[in-house]
């Protein structure tokens, strides 16, 4: 008998679109175009017989089924994802460590710290991935993450690991290591702008207690790798976490001619889910990560 299932493209419109709600976005996530996704939500609502999403004005909202279909759709495709990843390499994607974080955390704190791990658990593969904060943790193939915020996760167990501290960063190439400089004078130094946090700048300035009434404008870098390496090179200063800038700061590409680090209000977290709160490779990770950041 042939099976009841709708097309996969379809799907995976579905999926995209539910996940950004947002067909502009789900587009992008494809490679599609909006009518695209469209199109494929509507031959998926025709073939079920159901209406998956209402339009709230501008805003996309899922009906209840379709909440409903996403959840049990969102476990089926990684469920799929798994198995074809287990073909093509000869081992199940269950014997890894699913791990999950920002990109420039994973790349510019957690990788350099990995090997202790692997070198302590050789039995244990470790897969690395990228994560949103709006993952959903009672469908994420994730077994543990290390997330920015205030803790509070649904769902989840959590674990502060250290505070968030905020940094403007020079190099010397721009400002002289040991010049003698008023916060205020900042604005006289090109600023490079954070894309993906625009409000640092704002945020520093109430931070440490400064009245500034002219324009925070700058050149605007989409990832933290990008901001960083103009920093080094003197195309400007920049609000950065101090996490992020240890190395550059250890070897003296970098330094902090406006003061010390202060605290943003957030912190970094080890989040994992509580359906899998006992599983021993997610206790031994968590309690690693707590022995880095002690």
């Amino acid at each position: 008998m042939r099976r009841y299932l709708p097309s996969l493209s379809a799907l995976h419109a579905f999926e995209a679109a539910a996940r950004y709600m947002n067909f502009t976005k789900a587009a992008e996530d494809l490679g599609l175009t909006q009518s695209g996704i469209s199109r494929q939500i509507r031959n998926l609502e025709d073939f079920l017989g159901v209406t998956l999403f209402h339009r709230s004005g501008p805003r996309l909202v899922l009906t209840e089924i379709g909440a409903t279909y996403y959840r049990d759709l969102a476990l089926a495709l990684d469920k799929l994802q798994e198995i074809s990843i287990d073909a093509v390499r000869g081992r199940s994607v269950d014997s890894s460590l699913m791990i999950g974080t920002h990109h420039a955390l994973a790349a510019r704190w957690l990788t350099p710290r990995l090997g202790t791990f692997i070198a302590a658990h050789p039995d244990i593969p470790i897969e690395v991935a990228p994560t949103l904060a709006t993952t959903d943790f009672d469908t994420t193939r994730f077994d543990i993450t290390v997330l920015r915020g205030a803790g509070t996760w649904l769902h989840t167990r959590s674990i502060k690991l250290f505070t968030e501290k905020l940094a403007v960063i020079a190099s010397p190439k721009l400002i002289p290591v040991g010049e003698q400089l008023n916060p205020l004078d900042f604005a006289k130094f090109p600023m490079l702008q954070n894309a993906s946090r625009p409000s640092l700048w704002l945020h520093w300035l109430r931070m440490v207690g400064l009245t500034y009434t002219g324009r925070i404008q700058g050149n605007r870098f989409t990832h933290n790798d990008m901001l960083i390496n103009a920093a080094v090179h003197g195309v400007g200063i920049a609000v950065i976490p101090v996490c992020y800038v240890e190395a550059e700061l250890a070897r003296g590409e970098l330094h902090m001619p406006f003061g010390d680090p202060i605290r943003s209000g957030d912190s970094y977290y080890a989040v994992y889910p509580e359906r899998k709160a006992h599983q021993a490779r997610v206790i031994l990770f968590r309690d690693w990560l707590i022995r880095q950041t002690r």
